[in-house]
C-alpha cells in the first residue's frame, strides 16, 4: 500500500498513493476552512481578539498553496511509507516537518506574490486541525489495511517459480505488509517439474501474478514459463536481483521499442524529485536573502585579518561526477591548496581524502568561521544553481574522487 514498504504492488500501490495524496490534500483544504470557520465564530472567546476577520475570499489563495503542495511535502517527509512500523511519534514528526516547510512555501508566495494572510489566529487553527485529520485518516487506514489482510479472499494470491534455494531466499525477503497481504500458494521447481505443471497450478489457484526467482534457473526455462503466464493472461514477474548490485535498484523502461532493464544508483525522475528541487531553490533564495547582511560583515572580517580573496572557489564532483566550482568564505590562508603536500604526513584519514586538526593553514577568524558553519554560506549559490542540494552528501574536491582506489573502471 505504500511505497518504500511495499514494492511488490507496482501499479496498484502507486494509485493507492496518489488515492491518498489526493484525500489528504481535500482534508488539509477542508481543515483550513475549519479553521477560518472557527475564527469567525469564536470571535467572542477569550482566546481570540475582538478583531473581525475577513470573509474567506480573502484566504482563498492558500488553498492553491495547500492543496497541491500539501501532500507533496508530506511525501518527501516518508508520510506514506512504512505504514505498519511507524509510532505516533514518528507520524507527528513527520507531519510537523511537512507543515514546517509548507508554512516557508506560503511565506514566500505572500512576501514574493504581495499576498496577505488578514488573521494570524487561522494559521494555528489550520496546523491543528490538519494534525489531528491526517493522524485520523492515517489510522483509519490502517485499520482498513489490517482488515483487508484479514479476509482470505482479498489476499492476492501468487505463485513462486524457480529452484528451491531461489524460491527458498525471495520467500524469507518478504516484508510483512508482503506476507499479510499476499498468499504463496504453490510453488514450482520450473528446473524440475514439467512445464503441464506450471500450467496446472494457474488453473489450479487462478492466480494473477507469479514471480520468478530466476537466479539459478536456466533462460530457455524460464522463457517457457513466462510464455505460459502470457497465453494464460497472468502477470509475470522476474527477480531482477540475480545480477548482483551494491546500492543500485533495478527498474523498467524502454529504449525505442526495446524492453530494458534498468539499474539506477540515483533517483529517477519523479515529480516529488522535481519539486524537491524546486524547495531547494527556494530555500536558497530565502536564506541568501536572509543572510544577505551577515555575507558584508564575513567580507570585511576576512579582508581585516588575512589578504587574498573573500571567496574560497574549488571543482567538486557533482552529479554523475561531473565537476562545479563550489563557492566558500575563504577560511585558510592564500597558499593553502599549495602546502597540503607538505603536511601529507599529518593527514588523519585513510585514503585520499585529507583532514588533520588544528589545521595551521586555519586564520584566526577562520576557525570562527569553522566552528560555527558561516564559511558554507556562499553554497547556497550553489544549491540556487541546481548544483547541490540543501540537504545531501557532500561533494568531494576532484583532486580526491581521482584518487578512489574503488571506481567504476
Amino acid at each position: 500500500m505504500l511505497r518504500e514498504a511495499n514494492p511488490m504492488l507496482g501499479r496498484k500501490q502507486e494509485l493507492n498513493l496518489q488515492f491518498l495524496q489526493i484525500t489528504d490534500g481535500i482534508l488539509m483544504v477542508i481543515a483550513f476552512w475549519a479553521a477560518h470557520a472557527l475564527r469567525v465564530f469564536g470571535a467572542d472567546s477569550f482566546i481570540f481578539s475582538n478583531k473581525p476577520i475577513g470573509p474567506f475570499s480573502e484566504f482563498q489563495w492558500l488553498l492553491f498553496v495547500i492543496l497541491p503542495f500539501g501532500p507533496i511535502v508530506l511525501e518527501l517527509q516518508g508520510f506514506y511509507s512504512h505504514l505498519l512500523q511507524k509510532s505516533l511519534a514518528k507520524s507527528l514528526s513527520q507531519i510537523a516537518r511537512a507543515i514546517f516547510w509548507l508554512g516557508l512555501i506560503i511565506a514566500a508566495c505572500s512576501y514574493f506574490l504581495r499576498l496577505d494572510v488578514p488573521s494570524r489566529a487561522v494559521m494555528p487553527l489550520f496546523v491543528v486541525i490538519t494534525t489531528i485529520a491526517l493522524l485520523v485518516r492515517e489510522h483509519l487506514s490502517l485499520l482498513y489495511y489490517r482488515e483487508r489482510s484479514r479476509s482470505q479472499d482479498l489476499r492476492e494470491r501468487i505463485i513462486i517459480a524457480g529452484t528451491p534455494s531461489d524460491t527458498h531466499q525471495l520467500r524469507h525477503t518478504f516484508t510483512p505488509e508482503q506476507l499479510m497481504e499476499t498468499e504463496v500458494v504453490e510453488e514450482i521447481d520450473i528446473e524440475v517439474q514439467p512445464i503441464s505443471d506450471f500450467v496446472t497450478a494457474l488453473h489450479k489457484h487462478s492466480v494473477n501474478r507469479v514471480i520468478f526467482a530466476g537466479g539459478h534457473s536456466h533462460l530457455h526455462r524460464l522463457q517457457e514459463a513466462i510464455a505460459a503466464c502470457e497465453i494464460e493472461g497472468v502477470e509475470a514477474w522476474l527477480a531482477a536481483d540475480f545480477i548482483r548490485t551494491s546500492i543500485a535498484r533495478a527498474d523498467f523502461d524502454v529504449f525505442g521499442n526495446r524492453p530494458m532493464l534498468v539499474f539506477r544508483t540515483t533517483p529517477d525522475l519523479s515529480w516529488a524529485l522535481s519539486i524537491k528541487g524546486l524547495l531547494d531553490r527556494l530555500g536558497a533564495l530565502i536564506g541568501l536573502i536572509l543572510t544577505s547582511w551577515i555575507f558584508v560583515f564575513i567580507a570585511i572580517g576576512i579582508k581585516l585579518t588575512s589578504p587574498g580573496s573573500i571567496f574560497f572557489k574549488q571543482s567538486r564532483a557533482g552529479k554523475n561526477g561531473r565537476p562545479f566550482t563550489m563557492y566558500k568564505f575563504r577560511s585558510m590562508e592564500s597558499d593553502a591548496e599549495m602546502r597540503q603536500a607538505e603536511l601529507a604526513a599529518y593527514n588523519q584519514m585513510d585514503g585520499p581524502v585529507f583532514k588533520i586538526d588544528k589545521d595551521p593553514r586555519v586564520t584566526k577568524f577562520g576557525k570562527f568561521l569553522r566552528r560555527t558553519s558561516l564559511d558554507e554560506l556562499p553554497q547556497l549559490f550553489n544549491v540556487l544553481k541546481g548544483e547541490m542540494s540543501l540537504v545531501g552528501p557532500r561533494p568531494l574536491p576532484i583532486y580526491e574522487v581521482e584518487q578512489f582506489a574503488s571506481t567504476a573502471g
